[in-house]
């Protein structure tokens, strides 16, 4: 495996700053956030993004991306996009930009439930994602679909059904354990067999449940949070285990929301201990 960050998990750091100490530490490589964004008063994940690149004339930015990559030492594992499958002109811009930067894989957005009858939705993803295929094949990339909570594919199951009969190999699946503990969790495992060649991405993350208040009829209410990664309700000694059973041997794109800690102690601490799991996992 290799292991990456996200750059939306490292706002107060320019890219300079986010390609140099990523590598510094010892990350394999570097996904970047792409996107515009709102401005704020300090970084935040985001908004004030510092290492976000903006998607309104990303095209001048090319040259430094690769550049800043390259002499911190990193690969790209992927681009971490925003944009939405049905947004055709900036998915176009989106590979080809991935294509001239050798980065390989574009995540590209999935629309949120809630956004119309599921249904019909679900059909013009699925429509869009088959123009899609056809434009990450003529750039020659892989166009990522992420599984992520209050999405229509917050699951494995829902994302299969979505992708089914796509190439693989210029449509695939991210598969996040941490959105997972809001909404879409099954047995890793079971996910990654299911997948089978569509899973070509993974993001760790963790989170955790917390009461945030009580109904007037007495009923607890519950929210999520973005926790540590030892401390969230995701098993991922368990995860990195199956991982390893399923022969997955790509990217692990690292991208902790958590707080606790100083951003330099996280990805530094983070690294360390997934190469952990992934050392015991690998050792049986």
């Amino acid at each position: 495996m290799k292991f990456s960050a996200f750059t939306a998990s490292t706002p107060e750091w320019t890219p300079v700053q986010a390609a140099a100490t990523l590598a510094n530490q010892g990350f394999d490589g570097i996904e970047w956030r792409v996107t515009d964004q709102d401005d704020a008063p300090s970084p935040g994940f985001w908004a004030g993004n510092r290492a976000t690149w903006p998607l309104t004339r990303l095209e001048a930015s090319v040259d430094d991306i690769a550049r800043i990559t390259r002499e911190a030492g990193l690969e790209f594992s992927a681009i971490g996009g925003y944009a939405a499958c049905s947004e055709h002109a900036d998915v176009e811009r989106l590979l080809a930009v991935t294509a001239q930067l050798g980065a390989g894989r574009l995540r590209i957005t999935m629309p949120a439930t809630g956004s119309g009858n599921y249904r019909d939705v679900f059909a013009a993803a699925r429509t869009d994602l088959e123009w899609v295929a056809e434009r990450a094949a003529h750039h020659h990339v892989t166009a990522l679909v992420e599984l992520h909570h209050r999405t229509i594919v917050a699951s494995a199951s829902a994302a299969m059904r979505l992708i089914d009969g796509l190439d693989p190999a210029h449509v695939g699946v991210i598969h996040d354990i941490g959105n997972l503990t809001i909404e879409g969790y099954e047995d890793p495992l079971s996910a990654f067999q299911m997948l089978g060649p569509y899973l070509a991405h993974v993001h760790v993350k963790n989170g955790a449940w917390e009461r945030v208040g009580q109904a007037g009829d007495g009923a607890i209410e519950w929210g999520d949070r973005w926790v540590p990664l030892r401390d969230g309700r995701a098993d991922l000694a368990a995860y990195f285990r199956a991982l390893v059973e399923h022969g997955y041997d790509g990217w692990v794109t690292l991208e902790d929301f958590s707080t606790m800690l100083p951003l330099e102690q996280r990805t530094r601490e983070n690294l360390v201990y997934v190469r952990e799991l992934h050392d015991r996992a690998t050792r049986g």
